[in-house]
C-alpha cells in the first residue's frame, strides 16, 4: 500500500458496525487490516455500540440520543473514527449533529465526533492519501454505490480508485450502478413489495453487466442483493470492497452456503 506522504501513526478508533459484527466479521478484520498497513494504530472500543439510526429514522429521538450518547463518550478519545459503512458513518457525521442541536450538554460533542468521523475508503484515500493496495484477484466485477455513503459522504471515486490497484481485478460498471437495492434499514420491512422489486432490478443489471462478482461497502446493501440472487438462483458473488482490497476474496462471499 503507498500513499502520497509518509504517515505518523494515527489512533484510528474502529467502528465494527452491528451487521459486520453479527455476520461478517471479516469485513472488521480486512478493514483493520487496511489502516495498519496504511500506518494507523487501530483499536476496537469494547463499548461501542448500534449507532442509532434505526431509532433515528423512525423518529424514535430519544431512543436514538440514549444511543448517540453512548458511542460518543466510547469513540472521545481517539483521532479519527472509521467505519467500513457509509450509512453508519451518515448517522455519526449527520444525525449526530441533528440530534444534539438544541442540547449545550451534548452538542459540542457531537460536533467533534461527526468531523472526525470516516467512512473507510474515503479515510484511506481522502485522508490518508492512500493510492493503491497490495491486493490480487482475477476477476470481473462490478459495483453498487450504496445510498449512503455516495449521497450523504459524497464516497464514489474512493473505492474505485483503490479497486483500480489490485492486480487482476477487472471493474465493470453497471447500469444504475448508482440506484438504491431496495434494503433502506426498515425501509424493506415497512415496503416489502417496493422494496422487492428494487433488489430484482439491481440483480438484472447486475446480471447484465457480466460480472461474476458485485461489491459494495455497506453490508445492508451487500446482504440484500446476496439474498435476492440466491433466491434467483445466479452464482454471482457478493464481498464488501475492504475484503478485496485486504486481499481477503479467498474467504466465502456474504450470504454463501447460507439458505434462502
Amino acid at each position: 500500500m503507498t500513499t502520497e506522504r509518509t504517515n505518523p501513526s494515527r489512533r484510528v478508533g474502529l467502528f465494527v458496525t452491528c451487521l459486520a459484527d453479527l455476520f461478517r466479521p471479516s469485513v472488521a478484520f480486512a478493514a483493520i487490516k487496511l489502516l495498519e498497513r496504511a500506518g494507523c494504530k487501530v483499536e476496537v472500543p469494547p463499548k461501542q455500540v448500534c449507532c442509532g439510526q434505526p431509532a433515528f429514522s423512525n423518529g424514535a429521538f430519544d431512543d436514538a440520543r440514549a444511543v448517540a450518547r453512548g458511542v460518543i463518550e466510547a469513540f472521545s478519545s481517539f483521532d479519527y473514527v472509521v467505519a467500513p459503512s457509509g450509512s453508519c458513518m451518515g448517522t455519526l457525521r449527520h444525525g449526530y449533529p441533528e440530534l444534539f442541536a438544541d442540547d449545550p450538554a451534548w452538542r459540542e460533542s457531537a460536533r467533534a465526533l461527526a468531523a472526525r468521523a470516516y467512512e473507510l475508503t474515503s479515510f484511506l484515500v481522502d485522508v490518508l492519501g492512500v493510492q493503491e493496495v497490495d491486493a490480487r484477484l482475477d476477476a470481473k466485477a462490478t459495483y453498487h454505490d450504496s445510498c449512503a455513503g455516495l449521497r450523504e459522504l459524497g464516497v464514489k471515486q474512493q473505492p474505485r480508485r483503490l479497486l483500480a490497484s489490485v492486480k487482476g481485478l477487472r471493474l465493470e460498471e453497471m447500469e444504475g450502478t448508482a440506484d438504491c437495492c431496495g434494503f433502506g434499514g426498515t425501509f424493506c420491512v415497512k415496503y416489502p413489495e417496493i422494496s422487492s422489486k428494487l433488489v430484482t432490478d439491481k440483480v438484472g443489471h447486475i446480471t447484465a453487466s457480466g460480472a461474476e462478482m458485485v461489491l459494495g461497502g455497506d453490508l445492508g446493501c451487500l446482504l440484500n442483493i446476496a439474498g435476492r440472487l440466491r433466491r434467483l438462483g445466479k452464482s454471482t458473488r457478493v464481498y464488501h470492497v475492504a475484503e478485496v482490497l485486504a486481499g481477503m476474496s479467498d474467504v466465502p462471499g456474504v450470504g454463501d452456503g447460507e439458505s434462502s
